[in-house]
């Protein structure tokens, strides 16, 4: 995998500069630690508004401390006003009031990357918050999306029915583009030892390919994907080649960590270069 080095190419050498808006996870395998640790990998300056601040570990979530709408709204406004950003990647909001508040703040400053990755489901796949937050998603964040990137289950309640064959993900796809995304990438769909990522952009859907890996050891899998790509969109790469990117980067992320047991849990993926 060639994971040349990508700064900026301009004289000074300076980073792009990309914005997480999510959630701490404590044990640090997802959230802003995993979009932290990706960009930081790729050489991007990474930057954070935070949503939530969680006590969990590879076992369950524990307690979540919510941020007040207004101070997610602050946090968003001094980065954009003093440092800006080449991209934005959205987590964890979990209340429709912190999906308002962040939506408000991107519609304000139009960074001209956003990465939408809808936290919606648990690792199990079951929904984990009320119908308002996935209006809110539906109806504020998605539509400014550059790209959107649902995981099976997600997808499925974002286009509102089972994903059980392939029609259904083009059909899905399709849903979720309707809802305003540039971009939709639905990952997880799996062929045989095949896993399938589908990137639709209104017209064609295009997809890649990586050899499925039989392990419980996914957490941060979908933050290292969104992340990956917004670094690379951040960069200056085309929606394809920043996808074509993503994919074999998140999947050695897979591999590196799919053996270990960190913790009695699920444990993370950990990407390297």
């Amino acid at each position: 995998m060639n994971l040349r080095p990508i700064l900026s190419p301009n004289p000074m050498n300076k980073p792009v500069k990309v914005l997480s808006i999510g959630g701490s996870d404590s044990g640090g395998a997802a959230g802003v630690q995993a979009d932290l640790r990706t960009w930081a990998l790729l050489g991007a300056y990474g930057m954070s508004a935070l949503t939530a601040v969680t006590s969990q570990n590879s076992l369950d979530i524990h307690a979540i401390q919510f941020m007040p709408a207004a101070f997610i709204r602050s946090q968003i406004d001094v980065i954009f006003d003093d440092y800006g950003a080449n991209g934005v990647k959205t987590g964890f909001f979990g209340r429709a009031e912190l999906v308002e508040a962040a939506a408000a703040g991107l519609q304000q400053h139009q960074p001209p990357n956003i990465v939408i990755d809808p936290v919606l489901v648990n690792h199990k796949g079951a929904a984990m918050f009320r119908g308002d937050v996935l209006h809110a998603y539906k109806t504020l964040l998605i539509p400014q999306a550059t790209i959107v990137t649902p995981n099976l289950n997600e997808a499925a309640l974002l286009a509102g029915l089972e994903i059980k064959k392939w029609e259904n993900v083009q059909t899905a796809v399709s849903h979720i583009h309707a809802l305003g995304a540039k971009y939709v990438l639905l990952k997880g769909w799996r062929e045989g030892d095949q896993m399938v990522d589908v990137l639709f952009d209104g017209c064609q859907t295009e997809r890649f390919t990586t050899k499925y890996i039989k392990t419980e050891n996914l957490h941060g899998s979908g933050d290292t994907m969104s992340a990956s790509i917004c670094a690379f969109l951040a960069m200056g790469e085309e929606m394809k080649t920043a996808v074509a990117r993503a994919v074999p980067f998140t999947h050695q992320a897979i591999k590196n960590g799919a053996d270990w047991q960190l913790g009695k849990g699920h444990g993370p993926v950990w990407a390297s270069r």
